[in-house]
C-alpha cells in the first residue's frame, strides 16, 4: 500500500531534479510561461492520462486512445468542413468517444476478454477508420476552433491555453471523483480485487463499462482540443500517444496491476515527460528520439520500484 505514495513522491522529486537541472543549464528555462507551456503543449496527454488512470486503477489498460483521439480529429474535420456547427460536432465526436469505450468495456466485462486483445482491436479499428474519411490532413478553418486555438487566458503572471484550462478542470473533476464518489471507491475495488468487489455487492459490470467509457471520452476529448492545438484532422495523429499516457500514468505513481495509485499523478506523470521534452529541445543538439529513451528508462525503474515495494508489503 505504501509503493504509489513512495513513487508518487519518487516522481515529484524527479521532476524538480529536471526543473532544476534545465535552470542550472539553460537561461530562461525556468521562466514562468515556459513552465505554463508545459500544459499548453501536453493538454490533450493530460486528458487521456487521466482517463487512462481510472483504466489503470480498475486493472485494465486502453491502448486504443491514441487512435481515438486521431479519428475524433478527423471525424470534427470532415463535420466542420462540411458546414456542421462546431458545438454540435464537439458534442457528437465526444459522444462517439464515450459510446466506442463503453462498448469495449461491455465485450471486456460480459466476453472476459482481456483488455489488452480488446483494445488493441479497437486502436486498429479506430485508425483504419480514420482512412476511410481522408489519407490526406483535413485543415480547419472553423472560427471557434481557431479562436481556441488563438486565445491566451492570462493564468499566473503568463498566459495558458482554453486546451490547459480545460485539462485541468477534468482533473480536477477526476481527482475529485475518485475520492468522493462511489463510482470512484468502486474502481479502486474492483483494481484491487475483482471477486472481493462482486462479493461486497458491488455493480462491477457497470463500474467496469464505465471506466472504458469514460476513457472514450478522455481520448475524444484529448482529440477536441489536439484539434484546437493543430488546427487539423490527420489519420497520422498522435502516433504512440496511448504509450504515452501509460507512461505518464504509471511514473504518476499508479500500479499497474490496478487498485493503488492516485489520479493526481497523471499530472505529474504528464509533466515529467513534458519537462524531459523541454531539456531536449533546450538543448538542440540532441535528437528528438532521445525523449523515448529516457521515458523507456524511467518506466523500467518505476516498474520495478513497484514491484519490489508491493513484493514487500505482501510479505509484512
Amino acid at each position: 500500500m505504501s509503493a504509489p505514495w513512495f513513487t508518487s513522491l519518487v516522481t515529484v522529486i524527479l521532476l524538480v531534479v529536471l526543473l532544476a537541472a534545465g535552470g542550472g543549464a539553460y537561461e530562461g528555462f525556468l521562466s514562468g510561461q515556459v513552465m505554463l507551456n508545459l500544459l499548453i503543449d501536453n493538454a490533450h496527454l493530460l486528458v487521456i492520462a487521466v482517463g487512462m488512470g481510472y483504466v489503470i486503477l480498475a486493472g485494465g489498460i486502453d491502448l486504443s486512445v491514441g487512435s481515438v483521439l486521431a479519428l475524433t480529429t478527423m471525424i470534427a474535420a470532415w463535420l466542420l468542413n462540411a458546414g456542421w456547427n462546431p458545438l454540435a460536432v464537439i458534442a457528437i465526436v465526444l459522444a462517439f468517444g464515450a459510446v466506442f469505450g463503453a462498448f469495449q468495456g461491455a465485450l471486456i466485462h460480459y466476453f472476459q476478454l482481456q483488455p489488452f486483445i480488446v483494445t488493441l482491436a479497437g486502436m486498429f479499428l479506430a485508425r483504419g477508420l480514420c482512412y476511410l474519411i481522408s489519407i490526406e490532413s483535413i485543415t480547419i478553418e472553423d472560427p471557434l476552433f481557431v479562436a481556441a486555438s488563438q486565445t491566451q487566458i492570462p493564468f499566473i503572471g503568463g498566459f495558458i491555453s482554453p486546451s490547459a484550462a480545460i485539462a485541468l478542470a477534468v482533473l480536477a473533476v477526476a481527482i475529485w471523483a475518485s475520492r468522493r464518489t462511489a463510482f470512484g471507491r468502486g474502481v479502486y475495488a474492483i483494481g484491487g480485487n475483482e471477486q472481493s468487489a462482486l462479493m461486497m455487492g458491488l455493480d462491477v459490470a457497470r463500474t467496469k463499462i464505465g471506466v472504458y467509457a469514460f476513457s472514450g471520452f478522455c481520448a475524444a476529448l484529448g482529440g477536441v482540443l489536439f484539434a484546437f492545438y493543430m488546427l487539423s484532422g490527420y489519420g497520422q495523429h498522435a502516433q504512440g500517444t496511448e504509450l504515452d499516457a501509460i507512461a505518464a500514468v504509471v511514473i504518476g505513481g499508479t500500479l499497474l496491476t490496478g487498485g493503488y495509485g492516485y489520479v493526481a499523478g497523471a499530472l505529474s506523470g504528464v509533466l515529467v515527460l513534458g519537462t524531459i521534452q523541454t531539456l531536449i529541445a533546450f538543448d538542440g543538439t540532441l535528437s528528438s528520439w532521445w525523449t523515448k529513451i529516457v521515458i523507456g528508462g524511467l518506466l523500467f525503474l518505476f516498474c520495478v520500484v513497484q514491484r519490489l515495494l508491493s513484493a514487500r508489503s505482501q510479505q509484512s
